[in-house]
C-alpha cells in the first residue's frame, strides 16, 4: 500500500455563489515535492489554504496521515506555511523570528537553540541571528521565513509563491537551494506557483489546475510531453496546437498529411495535435522520414541561443518553430515545417 501523507477527497469550496474548487481528489506521497500550477484565479492558493487550515472545505475530507483534519485549526495541524510576503515580525531579529513557533509551544530553551541553529545552517544564515528583517535582502528574508517553518518539523511544508518577490537570477538560485534542502530532509512539500519553469524544474509531481478543476497530475515529463487537455499543452511552455482528423485507431491527418499517433484515437471525436516549437525544424525541402508541411516565414526573433520563427502554412495555421544554435544563418521565405511522428502528441478536444 502506498504511503500517503495527505489525501484530499471530493473537496469543494464556494465563496458565495462562486464555486472555486470543484470535486478535487488528490493523494500525496511522503517525501515528494508537489507543485500546484495554474493561472491566477485557478484555485491553487485556495486549495493550499484549506490544507493549512485557513479555509474549511464546504464539502469533502482532508486526511493527514489518515486522520481527518478539515475541521482542525491551523495551530492544531502539523503543517507549516511560508507566505508570499514572508510575514516576518519586523520588531524581532532573525533568531526570535525563527524560534517564535517553538516558543509559543513552550519548548525547552536547549531544544529551541539547537533547532534554530540547525535551520539557520541549512538556509546559510549563520551569523545573522541578531539582524532584523529591514537589514536583510529579499532573498535572505525568504530564507528566514523557510527556516521558521523548518524548525517546527512539519509533516508538510506549504509554500505559497515564496519566490515571486525576488529578481529572476536570485529566484533561480534560491529554488535550487530549496529543492536541495527538501531532498536532504525528505520533507513532504506543496508549492504554489504560476511559473511553469519553476514547476518543471523543482517538482516530483505537478497538479495543473484551471477554474478549480484538476486537469492533470503527473511528473514534469508527463505534463510537458503527454498533456491530457489542450489547456495543459498550451499553458505549460509553448506549443503548436493543430486540428487533426481521425484516419484510423492510430492515425490522424492534417491537410493532406497523415501520420501515426502513439495514443489511440476514436472516430467521431475531435482532436488536436501538440507539436512543441523545439520538436519541429524548418527545411528547404520536405523530409522523407518526417511529417513535412509547406509554409512561409512571416516573422522571426533572434534570441541568442535560438531563433524563434513564426510561419504560416497553406491552411492558414500559424506555427512557432525554435531553431537552436543558429549561428549567423537566418532563414526567409518558403520553408517546410518538419517533425517526427512521435513528436506530435494527439489530445482530445
Amino acid at each position: 500500500m502506498t504511503d500517503y501523507v495527505l489525501q484530499l477527497k471530493h473537496i469543494n469550496k464556494y465563496f458565495g455563489k462562486n464555486h472555486v474548487i470543484k470535486d478535487v481528489n488528490l493523494d500525496f506521497e511522503k517525501g515528494h515535492f508537489i507543485t500546484f500550477l495554474g493561472p491566477s484565479g485557478c484555485g491553487k492558493t485556495t486549495l493550499l489554504r484549506m490544507i493549512a487550515g485557513f479555509y474549511e472545505p464546504d464539502e469533502g475530507e482532508i486526511l493527514l496521515n489518515g486522520k481527518n483534519i478539515e475541521k482542525v485549526p491551523p495551530y492544531g495541524r502539523n503543517t507549516a506555511m511560508v507566505f508570499q510576503e514572508y510575514a516576518l515580525f519586523p520588531h524581532m531579529n532573525v533568531f526570535d523570528n525563527v524560534s517564535y513557533g517553538l516558543r509559543v509551544k513552550k519548548k525547552p530553551k536547549e531544544e529551541i537553540e539547537k533547532k534554530v541553529h540547525q535551520a539557520l545552517s541549512l538556509m546559510q544564515l549563520e551569523g545573522m541571528e541578531k539582524r532584523f528583517p529591514n537589514q536583510m535582502s529579499g532573498g535572505q528574508q525568504q530564507r528566514v521565513a523557510v527556516a521558521r517553518a523548518l524548525v517546527m518539523d512539519p509533516e508538510i511544508l506549504l509554500l505559497d509563491e515564496p519566490l515571486s518577490n525576488l529578481d529572476a537570477k536570485l529566484r533561480e538560485s534560491v529554488r535550487v537551494e530549496l529543492r536541495d534542502i527538501q531532498r536532504q530532509m525528505g520533507l513532504s512539500t506543496i508549492y504554489v506557483t504560476h511559473d511553469q519553469s519553476e514547476a518543471l524544474s523543482m517538482s516530483d509531481r505537478i497538479v495543473v489546475l484551471k477554474d478549480g478543476i484538476v486537469h492533470q497530475v503527473g511528473t514534469p515529463q508527463e505534463i510537458y510531453f503527454e498533456p491530457k487537455t489542450p489547456f495543459v499543452a498550451d499553458f505549460i511552455g509553448t506549443t503548436n496546437l493543430i486540428p487533426v482528423e481521425v484516419k484510423g485507431s492510430d492515425a490522424v491527418s492534417y491537410g493532406n498529411k497523415t501520420f501515426h499517433t502513439s495514443n489511440p484515437v476514436t472516430s467521431g471525436q475531435s482532436y488536436v495535435a501538440s507539436v512543441r516549437p523545439e520538436s519541429a525544424k524548418l527545411t528547404a525541402e520536405p523530409a522523407p522520414d518526417k511529417v513535412s508541411i509547406e509554409a512561409d516565414i512571416t516573422n522571426l526573433m533572434f534570441l541568442g541561443e535560438k531563433v524563434r520563427y513564426f510561419v504560416k502554412d497553406r491552411l492558414g495555421k500559424e506555427w512557432i518553430v525554435d531553431m537552436f544554435d543558429p549561428g549567423k544563418t537566418i532563414l526567409h521565405g518558403k520553408v517546410y515545417v518538419t517533425f517526427p511522428e512521435d513528436r506530435a502528441w494527439v489530445i482530445r478536444k
